[in-house]
């Protein structure tokens, strides 16, 4: 073999190395601070904190806050962590007021509005050992049965996986982030993080742990993805207002989807297929839960929309995700196991 043809075999291999290299993800880490933080709103002015790659990987921690509430209600000081104080200083009130702390945005190039951002949620981890539940006067489900504040710390015991309650009463733990969303477009500015909507937001959904995938239409150039709200577990319906709110970790990959086009987020499990609908009025929320299966069946499973409507009554179930954000919120979950492989 001629020495040429072995060096032309020798570039063709580290070009392909190269190649190989450049499709691999990366993996950002962004750790929750003053300037990394997002006070329960999504904008699509703010500066991105990271401009990343379809396919790329990135971590963030998500806190607890809440240091000056739990103070009220006498909380153990060994729970108010430092950082806790950090992020609150100097908060404005019109900040504060729109809800949960989110990390973000990160940006990821090449998403545009009319795009689908898939979030697959790679890995989630509990950092503390104990978490909070608190309701408020005028929140929840019952706001005139309990016309009052009370909130507790929650102990979890993570090598078991379970949160104690009380005595007897053990609650197994399913990590998840109750708000993950996108920006809004430019004509519509700053939103608060909830009640949820078509940029997804406080979805409160429990089915969203490690191992899912949210698709959020995209409002806004780069998407702007943020999340926050870190839950161990919760009840459908999230009734007195809050869940077992803690600390999280998070690991996501982002992927811009132009081969797929609707207008409200959607989710898939390893065993369901899911959508959702959003509406003050819980059978309009449940109408457009069904309308966006029916529209999944006729897109994705080439069923006309007579059997795709007729296979929802028969193998889908509508559950209620959420109540107390003012929007209600139904899942409509399609089982994977019905679509037999051949």
């Amino acid at each position: 073999m001629s020495s040429w043809r072995i060096v032309g075999i020798i570039a063709v291999l580290v070009a392909a190395s190269v190649a190989r290299g450049q499709d691999q993800p990366k993996t950002y880490q962004i750790k929750s601070g003053p300037k990394t933080v997002e006070w329960g709103f999504f904008d699509p002015a703010v500066k991105p904190l990271v401009t990343i790659r379809s396919g790329d990987i990135v971590e963030l921690d998500s806190p607890l806050a809440g240091s000056k509430e739990m103070e009220s209600f006498g909380m153990p000081e060994e729970l108010i962590r430092p950082e806790m104080r950090v992020l609150e200083a100097g908060v404005d009130d019109r900040s504060r007021s729109y809800g949960n702390i989110l990390v973000g945005p990160v940006a990821i190039e090449g998403a545009e509005p009319g795009d689908v951002l898939e979030v697959r949620i790679l890995e989630l981890r509990l950092p503390d050992n104990y978490a909070v539940n608190v309701f408020h006067p005028g929140g929840g489900i019952l706001p005139d049965d309990f016309p009052y504040a009370r909130a507790r710390a929650i102990p979890l015991d993570r090598d078991r996986n379970v949160a104690l309650f009380a005595p007897g009463v053990e609650i197994p733990l399913q990590p998840f982030f109750g708000t993950m969303g996108v920006a809004p477009a430019p004509s519509i500015g700053r939103i608060g993080d909830g009640p949820p909507g078509y940029y997804a937001g406080n979805l409160d959904n429990k089915h969203l742990v490690a191992g899912t995938t949210l698709y959020i239409p995209v409002q806004t150039k780069l998407a702007l993805f943020s999340a926050g709200d870190g839950h161990a577990g919760q009840g459908d319906g999230e009734v007195d207002g809050t869940a077992i709110e803690v600390a999280l970790w998070g690991k996501f990959q982002f992927f811009v989807r132009k081969d797929l086009k609707f207008k409200w987020p959607r989710a898939e499990t390893p065993d369901f297929y899911m959508t959702m609908g959003f509406d003050p009025d819980l059978n309009k929320a449940a109408q457009m839960a069904v309308r966006e299966m029916v529209g999944y069946l006729v897109s994705q499973r080439h069923l006309s929309p007579d059997d795709a409507y007729m296979l929802c009554s028969m193998a889908v179930d509508l559950q209620v995700t959420e109540v107390v954000d003012g929007t209600k919120e139904i899942q409509a979950l399609l089982p994977k196991k019905i679509f037999v492989q051949k």
